[in-house]
């Protein structure tokens, strides 16, 4: 395939098969969910190659809290490393970090370094790695209804002036346009409440494929799968 995929803006994966991962290998859930991690610092330079300006990653779920506190903990000294160890990759690709989801409820020391990586590497304007963290697509939806009603409530906005524009300007990033194609791996065929209003008109592709083995060549697969859809948003073939 072409190295610019132009008609693809913005990808969404969700990163999901890392403990049966590691279970089909006889090691423990940690060991999946590190080799997850370093799956994600290989994706990183195929933004550049592939034209691909932003890619959205669902890390943690407002669900994946009911983990046992053991996982819990772990994959957030996961991604305290993830940041450390990877400022400088961001930095050399040139990718912007943000992230949306709830993040003042994530344990302070994440918190610290995703503000720093984050303000470190906001001067990138070509590619946006945008972590989802916390997050979840019916909370987003209910915070975005909270900030409408107090604008209702205090006068700023009349009820019958809402409209969808109304509802995507108060979402976590709505400056960030809506994913094109949305990857989920490990054969489950959901989108378990992620990017809920943003998926409207995605494009969906589902592999069996555990997601610490999505390598380059299952990525081409699914670019491969989505150049050849018909996106017609609704309209006539």
């Amino acid at each position: 395939m072409d190295s610019k995929n132009k008609d693809l803006r913005h990808l969404a994966i969700i990163m999901d098969g890392n403990g049966r991962w590691a279970q089909q290998r006889g090691l423990p859930r940690f060991e999946g969910h590190l080799a997850g991690a370093r799956r994600v610092v290989e994706l990183i330079p195929f933004m550049e190659k592939y034209g691909i300006e932003y890619i959205t990653l669902y890390a943690f779920s407002t669900e994946n809290w009911k983990r046992s506190a053991e996982e819990v903990q772990y994959l957030m000294n996961l991604l305290a490393d993830f940041l450390d160890d990877n400022l400088e990759n961001m930095c050399k690709n040139r990718i912007r970090l943000r992230v949306t989801g709830r993040l003042a409820d994530l344990p302070d020391f994440c918190v610290q370094r995703l503000n720093s990586v984050m303000e470190k590497t906001s001067c990138y304007q070509e590619r946006t790695l945008i972590l989802a963290l916390n997050y979840g697509g019916r909370t987003e939806l209910t915070d975005a209804v909270r900030k409408i009603a107090a604008s209702v409530q205090d006068g700023s906005l009349r009820p019958e002036d809402i409209e969808e524009k109304t509802i995507s300007e108060h979402l976590y990033l709505p400056d960030v346009p809506d994913p094109d194609l949305m990857i989920r791996t490990s054969g489950e065929l959901r989108i378990s409440n992620f990017l809920l209003w943003q998926l409207s008109y995605a494009e969906f592709y589902f592999t069996d494929t555990f997601w610490p083995d999505f390598d380059e060549a299952e990525l081409t697969k699914a670019l491969d799968a989505f150049r050849k859809r018909n996106r017609r948003f609704g309209g006539r073939p």
